[in-house]
């Protein structure tokens, strides 16, 4: 059974707009997904990227362009500005690391889903614990994970999925990899279908 990598930021606007294609990608060609919150902060200083309102004019106005389209073609709901971005996310991803662990990537991956929406298309505040507790509840999770989520292992997670990242040649989410292949954005997806295809 072949494995994707799957280098997410639960804040991330690529990363919701390739969510759900990424699961049926890989539940079509029977495949394994790994789920790998990173912390974005740390991956951006050792690849040369930078946070938003670090970015020039004509990229910033230019992401816009490119989020609209996107959620145009995809048929994807999006708040384009939403009123909680940027966000902190460390605790949203904690939460999905928490998840994967005690009831595996599946579960997971429908936290992610929801997590993502929550922001791009529901505008609310990922970093408010009642809202994360709220979306496990929608999710069909145990509330306990929320303080699961606190425990220092759920961190040492975090730490090793941001080193490996970087290790493996990250710069942005989502980064998608199988075997020592990246493919970067979720208009990569193609790539990474074809990739499963061909093994």
């Amino acid at each position: 059974m072949q494995t994707i990598d799957y280098f997410l930021a639960p804040q991330s606007p690529w990363t919701y707009l390739g969510h759900a294609r990424l699961v049926a990608i890989a539940r079509a060609a029977g495949a394994t997904v790994r789920v790998l919150p990173v912390d974005l902060g740390r991956v951006f200083p050792v690849s040369g990227g930078l946070p938003l309102a670090r970015r020039a004019p004509q990229r910033q106005a230019y992401r816009l362009v490119e989020l609209e389209r996107f959620s145009r073609f995809l048929g994807l709901p999006m708040v384009l500005q939403p009123q909680f971005f940027p966000v902190a996310a460390d605790d949203a991803a904690r939460l999905i690391i928490a998840v994967d662990h005690a009831d595996g990537a599946d579960a997971a991956l429908v936290l992610t889903g929801a997590i993502l929406a929550a922001v791009w298309a529901q505008q609310r505040d990922i970093a408010n614990p009642l809202v994360l507790a709220e979306l496990l509840q929608e999710s069909g999770l145990d509330g306990t994970r929320l303080a699961q989520s606190r425990e220092p292992a759920v961190q040492g997670h975090y730490d090793q999925y941001t080193a490996l990242a970087i290790e493996a040649g990250v710069f942005g989410a989502p980064t998608y990899r199988i075997g020592d292949e990246l493919f970067w954005g979720q208009d990569r997806l193609e790539f990474v279908a074809r990739r499963l295809a061909a093994a």
